[in-house]
């Protein structure tokens, strides 16, 4: 955000300042939750979390250089004081907000990042492009970043910051410098969606799919369609420069474009589609070559990225930076040195001895568990040489409701289907043993499938068993921090295992 003074982030917030000798003092760096992180001249917000609160950190974080805190109460150093709002529905992202002060401080965040990405908007080019789905945002946003990049400075969330705190995080690290502000928006709700919108207007709204993420809290497709199309609606209408890109292959997301006024831009494998791909082939390591056809012309296009299912994020990026100004040859050039720069998504490592490891372990719902698996087989089956072994290390799917069983109960059977030779799933219930009773009785099983007890189990097993050339998939929700097994699989040998690594600001959500 650009420098501002104490007085006007309060006037701002509807905040009033505490033990602040100096209302003119300005903040000109940047907008923390982690005390760690603050830096000189920035400002410290005082949330709740699962161990510590915020405000307990305060005269530390003002110690280390912020100007003052965000608060729900007097911290008794300099501080903009909020008052707690115990049924804000912002709460959504604070599982650990009794009081309200979660809800008050996320609120006056929002107020701020909304104030900031506004006043830059009509002060300087500042181009806001939103991006929602029940799966792939992140791959996109990532994919974005790198074909805007060649046009302009571009700020997109290091992860995925997509909720109440990550996305108004992420807006206020625009400031007079940035060409392009590329958002995620998540939802748990209806709703969800509109109000990040709010926070950060867009220009540019992308809808990917919809499928079955969150869906024991939506209760149906249509629920989530309904809460993914809020993003288009906040679109500025054509006049105005509205645009929104919708993909053509998802009749729930091409059904959006009545929803809006802005100017609308298909994409997708569809011969209807606006901004398409023909000609798709995989390479040996799963990552697709296409070619890109749109009013324009084509171009040949070969993507770093992994998966048959990169192919639309791709398309979905390359429409967005064809509306900015971008070339084909351009578009081309970012998309072939793009990789996965979020952590634990398609992240796919060679051990010396041939196993490769992929760690797709940040997160799975029924679409995306789907995605990895064809991609896992497609590269066992890609190259000249014999067929490799595939193993796919697999736990619970969160947040799928009443539906739950049955679809892990089809990913067990699908996995069969696709001739993956081993399964390692980790037992955390009902719904984990469905999709090994799937995979038994879709193929008549026996130790190809295997329930086991916790990571340890799985890293014992594959430990033992992994053959050189082997390939290993790692996927789970969060929830089930699943990335340790793929992290021993890929230490030396003779490396101890230490703890899982600490979780992100955005894991620990």
């Amino acid at each position: 955000m650009k420098a501002l003074t104490l007085a006007e982030i309060a006037n701002i917030v509807g905040g009033t300042l505490h033990d602040v000798p100096d209302p003119s003092r300005i903040v000109d760096g940047s907008v923390e939750f982690d005390s760690r992180k603050v830096n000189p001249g920035g400002l410290f917000l005082a949330l709740p979390g699962a161990k510590v609160d915020g405000h307990d950190h305060a005269a530390a974080a003002v110690a280390a250089g912020a100007v003052a805190v965000l608060a729900a109460r007097p911290v008794g150093v300099p501080a903009i004081v909020v008052e707690p709002a115990p049924h804000d529905s912002r709460a959504m992202a604070l599982e650990h907000d009794r009081d309200g002060s979660g809800a008050a401080v996320l609120g006056a965040l929002a107020a701020l990042a909304r104030a900031s990405v506004v006043d830059l908007a009509n002060t300087t080019s500042l181009t806001v492009v939103g991006v929602t789905g029940s799966s792939g945002k992140t791959s996109t946003k990532d994919l974005l970043a790198s074909v805007l990049a060649p046009l302009g400075s571009v700020v997109a969330p290091p992860g995925s910051f997509n909720n109440e705190l990550g996305h108004p995080w992420t807006a206020l690290r625009a400031d007079e410098t940035t060409k392009f502000l590329v958002l995620e928006l998540s939802a748990r709700g209806v709703g969800h969606v509109a109000a990040l919108a709010s926070i950060a207007p867009p220009r540019i709204g992308v809808v990917l799919n919809v499928g079955t993420a969150h869906l024991g809290e939506f209760g149906s497709r249509e629920k989530i369609a309904l809460a993914k199309g809020e993003l288009i609606e906040a679109l500025p209408n054509a006049a105005n420069g509205g645009v929104a890109i919708l993909n053509a292959d998802d009749p729930l997301v091409l059904s959006m474009r009545s929803r809006t006024s802005a100017r609308v831009v298909t994409v997708g494998h569809s011969v209807e589609a606006d901004v398409r791909a023909t000609d798709v082939e995989l390479d040996a390591d799963a990552r697709a070559s296409f070619t890109l056809v749109t009013s324009t012309g084509s171009i040949g296009i070969a993507l770093a990225v992994h998966g048959e299912h990169q192919v639309g994020n791709a398309l979905a990026a390359a429409a967005v930076a064809l509306e900015c100004g971008a070339s084909l040859e351009m578009i081309a050039t970012a998309l072939a040195g793009s990789s996965a720069t979020s952590v634990r998504r398609m992240d796919v490592r060679t051990r010396p001895d041939g196993v490769t490891v992929v760690n797709d372990s940040y997160n799975a719902n029924p679409d995306s568990m789907r995605a990895a698996l064809k991609a896992l087989v497609s590269m066992s089956r890609s190259g000249s040489g014999p067929r490799r072994r595939t193993w796919a290390v697999l736990g619970e799917m969160g947040e799928l409701g009443p539906e739950s069983v049955i679809e892990h109960d089809a990913i067990g059977r699908l996995a069969v289907r696709l001739d993956v030779s081993r399964l390692v799933i980790v037992d955390s219930g009902r719904p984990t043993r469905a999709l090994h009773q799937g995979a038994v009785m879709e193929g008549s099983w026996g130790e190809e499938s295997m329930l086991v007890s916790g990571d340890a189990e799985a890293i014992a097993v594959l430990r033992r068993e992994v053959l050189p050339g082997d390939i290993v998939l790692v996927k789970a929700s969060q929830s089930v921090a699943l990335w340790s097994v793929a992290e021993a699989l890929l230490k030396a040998p003779n490396e101890a295992d230490g703890e899982n690594e600490t979780m992100t600001p955005e894991e620990s959500q």
